[in-house]
This record gives C-alpha cells, sequence and structure tokens, in this order.
C-alpha cells in the first residue's frame, strides 16, 4: 500500500467538502477521481500532496514515496533556459555519472573485487535510471508538448504562460514520482498529443492519479475510479464505461431492495395493526414489533446528482442550403498556415481537428471577420446567421453581474425571460446576481452559451466549446446540438464530442486542410486500413525466409559450432558497444547517444537469433 486516508473529512467553514472518505493507492494503479464540478475533486488531490490538511481521519504513507503534481510545479528561474530547468529533475543521474567517472579513475590504480562489485552495482542502477539515455528521453517528451529542440535553449521569460505549463508538465512527467497526481492533464492538448499521452499513463510504472472530463481518455487509462457524491467517495474497478454500467446496476440493485424492504415493512405493520389490539393475538403482534425494531433499514436511494443545463437552440429562421462556402482560403497572421477549400450544407455538423498551432481556431476566426484573410474567398449562404463561441470570448471581466451581462444585450427581453434563459444553464435564485468576474471556468461557459442561444443563429461555429465543462454538462451541450435544426461547425480535442456530433470532418494536418465526408468512427477506421495496408506493404516486401534443409550429423556439429563462435563475437561485440556508453565523445552528445543505443538494440536481437538456433541446432 503506498498511500491510505481512512475517514478523511475536510470542510470550509460550514461547507463539508467530503467527509468518512477511504481512499487508497496501490503498486502502480491508474486511479481516476470523478463528479460534478465544485465536488471537491482537486481539493482531495492537494489534501494528498499535503498542501490541504485533512480536518479528520488518518493518513498512512509508505516511507520515501515522492509525489509530484502539476500544480506545484513551478518554473522559478526566469532567467533560465528551458534545457537547464528541465536538467534538474536528472541530478540524481549527473550524481550517479560522476561516481562511475571517479570509480572508473580508481579502477586504474585499483582492480579489487570490491570495486569492482561497487562499479557494477552502480552501473546496474544508472542502467535502470535509464542513464544513457537522459537526454533522448529529455527531447522525446518535451517535443510532445508541441516544443522544437530549438525551444530548450530559449529562456523561460520567452514562453508564454499556457506554454510554462506546458513545460512545467513536461518536468513533472520527466521527474518520475512514485505517485503522479494530474489534474485535467489533457486541457489543451491536441489529439496527437493526447493519444501520446495515453499511451505514457498506460505505460507509466508507477502510480496516477487523475481528475479529468476526457471521457475517452479516462477509458482508455484508468484502472479504477472513485466517485465523489455528495461528499463521499465510492470506489468502482475499471476504466470509465465501466464505472458507468456499474453504478447503475448497483443503483437499481439498491432501488430494488428498498422496494422490497418498504413492502416488507408495509405488510408487518398490517399486521402488527391488526393483531395488536386482540388478547390472543397481543404477543404475535408484539414480536413483529421487536423484530422491526431490530430491522437493518435501508435508505432510500439519493438520485444521481444529475442536475444540469437543459437548452434548446433554436434558429429564427430556416436558411439556404448551402450555407458556407470557402474556395483556397488562405488563413493566417504574418504568414500562410494553410488554404482551406469546402461546403457546408443546411444540417451538417462539421468536426475539425488537427495538432495545435495548424490554424483551426484561425480558420473560424477568420470565417467571423476576426482575422483578415491572406488569400482566396469565403462566402455565407442566402439568410445565414452565425453564432459564435469562443473560448476567449468567454473570460469575461466586464465587472457586471450575470444578469446585466445578458440583459445589455437584450434590452428588449424582460426581466422574467432573461431569468428564465439563465435558469436553463443552472442560473438560479441569487446566481444571477454573481459578478462575472468571479464565475468558474464552467460558469463562464455557461454564460456565454446562454448568451449564444438568444442570438437564434442558424450556424452555430463552435471553438473549443466543451473546456471547463464537467461530464454531464459536456453530455447535455452534446443533447442540446444533436437536437438542434441549424448547421455547426466546431474546433474541439474531445473526441467523444466528436464523435457524437460530427458528420463530417475538416483535419488540418502538415500545412493542409482536407475534408471528409465522413464520422469521425468511419475516419479513424480508414486511417487504422492504412495503417495495415502499410504494414502489409511493407510485409510482402520481406524476402521470403529459406526454408532449411535436413542436415547430416557432421554437418550439424559444424553448424553448432559456427553459431558459437557467431555468439562470442557478438557477446564481445555487445560488451564493447557497452563500454563506449562511458566516453565523453556519447554521452556528451544525445545524437551519438541515441546511434549507439539503437545498434545495442540490434546487437541484442542478433544474439537473441543466435541463441535460438542454437538451441534449435542442439535439439
Amino acid at each position: 500500500m503506498l498511500y491510505q486516508v481512512s475517514q478523511g473529512s475536510k470542510s470550509f467553514g460550514a461547507d463539508t467538502i467530503f467527509e468518512d472518505v477511504q481512499f487508497m493507492i496501490k503498486g502502480n494503479e491508474k486511479i481516476t477521481i470523478v463528479g460534478r464540478n465544485g465536488c471537491g475533486k482537486t481539493t482531495f488531490l492537494r489534501c494528498l500532496t499535503g498542501e490541504y490538511a485533512f480536518d479528520k481521519g488518518s493518513v498512512s504513507i509508505q516511507n520515501g514515496i515522492r509525489i509530484g503534481y502539476l500544480a506545484q510545479q513551478v518554473l522559478e528561474h526566469d532567467d533560465w533556459t528551458v534545457e537547464e530547468e528541465l536538467k534538474t529533475v536528472f541530478e540524481p543521474v549527473f550524481a550517479m555519472q560522476r561516481e562511475l567517472n571517479a570509480l572508473e579513475e580508481t579502477m586504474l590504480t585499483d582492480s579489487s573485487e570490491k570495486v569492482l562489485a561497487r562499479y557494477a552495482d552502480v552501473q546496474e542502477r544508472f542502467e535502470a535510471m535509464n542513464g544513457y539515455a537522459w537526454e533522448t528521453e529529455m527531447h522525446t517528451v518535451f517535443t510532445r508538448f508541441g516544443f522544437t529542440v530549438q525551444d530548450l535553449q530559449k529562456k523561460v521569460s520567452e514562453f508564454s504562460g499556457g506554454q510554462r505549463t506546458r513545460i512545467a508538465f513536461a518536468k513533472l512527467l520527466l521527474s518520475k514520482p512514485d505517485i503522479l497526481l494530474l489534474d485535467e492533464p489533457t486541457n489543451h492538448l491536441d489529439l496527437e498529443t493526447i493519444e501520446w499521452l495515453e499511451g505514457y499513463v498506460r505505460n507509466y510504472p508507477k502510480a496516477i492519479v487523475m481528475v479529468s472530463h476526457d471521457r475517452m481518455f479516462l477509458d482508455h487509462t484508468t484502472d479504477v475510479v472513485y466517485e465523489i457524491e455528495y461528499g463521499h467517495m465510492t470506489r468502482y474497478i475499471g476504466n470509465y464505461t465501466s464505472y458507468q454500467e456499474q453504478k447503475k446496476n448497483n443503483t437499481e440493485k439498491m432501488q430494488a431492495a428498498y422496494r422490497r424492504q418498504q413492502a416488507e415493512i408495509e405488510r408487518l405493520e398490517a399486521l402488527i395493526e391488526k393483531f395488536r389490539y386482540k388478547k390472543n393475538k397481543a404477543a404475535f403482534a408484539q414480536s413483529k414489533i421487536k423484530y422491526l425494531d431490530r430491522m437493518d433499514k435501508i435508505d432510500p436511494v439519493r438520485e444521481g446528482d444529475t442536475k444540469t443545463f437543459h437548452a434548446r437552440f433554436t434558429p429564427a429562421r430556416r436558411g439556404g442550403q448551402t450555407v458556407l462556402e470557402t474556395d483556397k482560403l488562405g488563413i493566417g497572421y504574418d504568414h500562410l498556415l494553410t488554404t482551406v477549400t469546402m461546403s457546408l450544407q443546411r444540417g451538417q455538423r462539421i468536426g475539425i481537428l488537427g495538432p495545435n498551432g495548424t490554424g483551426k481556431s484561425t480558420f473560424v476566426k477568420t470565417l467571423m471577420g476576426l482575422v483578415k484573410p491572406l488569400s482566396g474567398t469565403y462566402l455565407y449562404g442566402h439568410q445565414i446567421d452565425p453564432g459564435y463561441f469562443d473560448q476567449q470570448l468567454a473570460q469575461f471581466s466586464s465587472g457586471k453581474t450575470v444578469l446585466e451581462e445578458i440583459w445589455d444585450e437584450h434590452p428588449d427581453l424582460d426581466r422574467t425571460a432573461i431569468r428564465s434563459v439563465l435558469g436553463q444553464f443552472l442560473f438560479s435564485a441569487d446566481d444571477v446576481f454573481k459578478l462575472t468576474d468571479v464565475l468558474s471556468g464552467g460558469e463562464k461557459v455557461r454564460l456565454s452559451l446562454a448568451k449564444l442561444l438568444l442570438q437564434n443563429a442558424n450556424l452555430l461555429i463552435l471553438d473549443e466549446p466543451t473546456n471547463h465543462l464537467d461530464i454531464p454538462s459536456k453530455e447535455a451541450l452534446e443533447d442540446s446540438l444533436s437536437e438542434y435544426t441549424g448547421s455547426v461547425l466546431f474546433v474541439s480535442h474531445d473526441r467523444y464530442f466528436i464523435r457524437r456530433l460530427a458528420n463530417a470532418l475538416i483535419v488540418f494536418e502538415n500545412g493542409e486542410a482536407v475534408f471528409y465526408d465522413m464520422n469521425y468512427d468511419e475516419y479513424e477506421e480508414g486511417i487504422k486500413r492504412q495503417e495495415l495496408q502499410e504494414a502489409a506493404r511493407r510485409k510482402a516486401e520481406k524476402p521470403e525466409p529459406v526454408k532449411e534443409r535436413a542436415m547430416s550429423p557432421e554437418a550439424l556439429r559444424r553448424e553448432i559450432s559456427r553459431t558459437e563462435d557467431a555468439i562470442t563475437k557478438k557477446e564481445q561485440e555487445l560488451e564493447d558497444l557497452r563500454a563506449r556508453r562511458f566516453e565523453p565523445e556519447y554521452y556528451q552528445d544525445y545524437q551519438k547517444m541515441a546511434v549507439l543505443d539503437e545498434q545495442i538494440d540490434d546487437v541484442h536481437n542478433e544474439l537473441a537469433h543466435l541463441y535460438e538456433k542454437w538451441e534449435k541446432l542442439s535439439e
């Protein structure tokens, strides 16, 4: 057991966040904590780190356990280069390298068994820490977050706040703590990076505790789900989909058990009422009363916290059949990112995919007139009224209340109508008097969607509309857009959202924007089919293996001898290659070290084939 919380509770003032929590982390479990926004998920993570203290309960932590948390990863040295910042996590590797160098110096004059044993021990631990390939690992992880190797030489101060967060994330992954805590790790990552992160999380050799609203990411990475609901925590084994099924089944069973018990109680109470005043049945009635008193009552099943917004986006008018056309529309700011040629028809819902920085948001901003086109044209169809949602526009700082934010844009609507719309997006009672500046990320998104609803547009252009929304709110938005009779053009990295809504795609990649008249599942299937065809083609190009002929005993002995000689030579070659790892020419040059590691792997594979061949011949 790495970490265990028994009967943990946390409150802020009179508000109880969670109570009597039982939580454990074992081995290399990949754990996800789910629940509505505001239920206490992030608070619980901060309690695990020690940033907050549990008000009650006990915590047991295995000795020497290192906990890493993204929110704690601060890049303190603005004047350092990124490489200097990232290399701090490899200091234990560098310390061991210095020890190896010192032992090599000692071995020049002292080759005693004690020194050699110490050197072998340190070298084994150095290899286990990936000491020979730390630089390759650093470059791989760093570039996966959308940076280039050249960015390592830039100072931290040259990067934006979002970029610094990604650098901090890369640093956290490289530090490899025993328990890795991740709060919304997929936010602001493109699909390619999210898929890479899925593989990284699955193969991470230690424990991970995550908070995430990315349903597909959770399905692909999670072993255990803890749900926080109404201040209590429940453990489920399996991924997110399994958790949903288990919760539904458990709820149905509890409801059935509660109904059965209530029916039994009613039956017994009827018997008691019938016989309690009859002398010859009074004892019978008293026994039933005692039985009822001793009965373990099942509490009525509390419905899940399913409160979410219910909105109906309705176009004011139908609009033409052709909604939008672009012809070689060149997009970009100071230079051309790509050109887009596409046609959007009435009722279509087109999802826009692609890595960060390829022009997806620039494209929709160009369509809304916020960025000038660099070339080509775009044209809206007859009576098309576009409505636009943008994450940046959702960052309110007007100093207005929620009610004023809507009313100032729609002064013709009365107070009741405004409050009715806000109520659909969960702004009720005194919530409408909150200042927009203090709203949470999810509340700001819901307020932006309320403003969008009032535009009665017949074309919705949405740029990352699901960011900051919890899972029930995402599902509510999916339901609303599925029922919408207008057209939708949206940018998203949420694969569940894309799969549920898109019936066509535009994929931005490698400087191109390609239109696909298919849904996301069909697109993914096509990609997999291409990969299989490519693998089959490569396999077909390999020469057919030569069938072995039966050997005479003498020929067999000669072949065994030749194979043994080849094994001896390969083993020596492997030792020579390993020795080069200690030469400055290699360990100071990550590119040469990477080539050397590949050569060592090749020799390992050749040796494996030779061993297999020798075993077959010997048999």
